[in-house]
């Protein structure tokens, strides 16, 4: 990823039709700073990009809302287009992802992501695009979010591709279990790819391997060279944009979980029924989104692949919570 041309092609989006000085005096500047920022001579902070995107008429939570399918737990108590808003939206999203592992994966200083983070300093655009790269994986969602990905040439071939591989993950699931495999040492190690191989490691049928390679060559996810099967780039799939496909996926992959737990397969199967206040509820909401935010971020990091997971949660209240309240003997 490019961060300072997508930030140059980001903020040339949003300003669409206005010219950079009649953008700029919105700003409240009294110099021409969108020429600056769109040349690449000066980048606005992170807050001054949200602000950007406000003034343009882009609604900032709606979008944040959009981008993390909820409402940013902080939205409450800080400005969203504010420094401490910028902070917070990051600290969120890297969830327990320590310091020291978030500066490594982003090859910046840990004191200034630390200072990122607490709010201390500001970064700059391109920063801030890569430090959400690196905590969600979805850059190309959050970029979406705020304007058509299609409309930034450095990220409009990227955002066919990954639309293409979200099209593969609802029509077909099992194409993300056969990327996996293709990651795998053990595949990386063959002198050539081996048909039924990936079937056998994964508990599918040979058919079934065929169908997800085909598909998977068809959409550009994966090529062949010199006789071996090789994935163009490593990319998150985001199923949620769709909330009817998402569904219908998410219920596939429970099935598939339910399916190795008949089987007696290997895996964590557990469960727990209690009652808890409301409140707590959304605490332990929020530490499940947590969770998944932080295996996200130990996966892009983890090498070498030698497993392909599957991972499954389920969350949810038994009562509808609304039940009228029986009113007491004698009372």
């Amino acid at each position: 990823m490019d961060y300072p041309q997508i930030s140059r092609e980001f903020v040339r989006a949003l300003r669409g039709r206005r010219s950079q000085a009649a953008l700029s005096r919105r700003l409240g500047y009294s110099t021409n700073v969108a020429y600056a920022w769109e040349s690449g001579r000066n980048f606005p902070t992170a807050a001054d990009t949200l602000r950007l995107a406000r003034a343009c008429g882009v609604d900032v939570v709606r979008a944040l809302t959009e981008f993390n399918r909820q409402k940013p737990a902080f939205a409450e108590r800080v400005d969203l287009v504010s420094p401490a808003g910028a902070s917070a939206l990051l600290d969120e999203l890297r969830g327990r992802t320590s310091i020291v592992d978030l500066a490594r994966a982003a090859g910046k200083s840990r004191f200034a992501v630390a200072r990122w983070l607490n709010g201390d300093a500001e970064p700059k655009l391109p920063e801030f695009l890569l430090l959400i790269d690196k905590t969600s994986l979805r850059l190309l969602d959050f970029l979406a979010a705020f304007t058509d990905p299609r409309a930034l040439p450095s990220v409009a071939q990227s955002w066919q591709e990954l639309e293409a591989a979200r099209r593969a993950a609802y029509d077909v699931p099992w194409t993300q279990a056969v990327l996996r495999a293709l990651e795998l040492s053990d595949y990386t190690r063959l002198e050539r790819h081996v048909p039924g191989w990936i079937a056998r490691r994964i508990g599918i049928s040979v058919e079934q391997e065929r169908e997800c390679l085909e598909l998977l060559s068809r959409t550009g996810q994966v090529y062949e060279s010199e006789g071996k099967l090789l994935l163009r780039e490593v990319m998150a799939v985001d199923t949620r944009r769709e909330p009817a496909a998402e569904n219908r996926v998410k219920r596939w992959w429970t099935e598939l979980a339910v399916s190795r737990l008949a089987a007696n397969g290997e895996g964590i199967f557990s469960y727990n029924v209690f009652a808890v206040s409301a409140e707590d509820l959304r605490k332990i909401e929020d530490l499940y989104r947590a969770y998944f935010r932080q295996v996200r971020s130990i996966i892009a990091q983890s090498q070498p692949s030698e497993r392909v997971v599957l991972a499954t949660l389920q969350l949810l209240s038994l009562d509808s919570g609304n039940a009228t309240k029986e009113k007491p003997p004698g009372g």
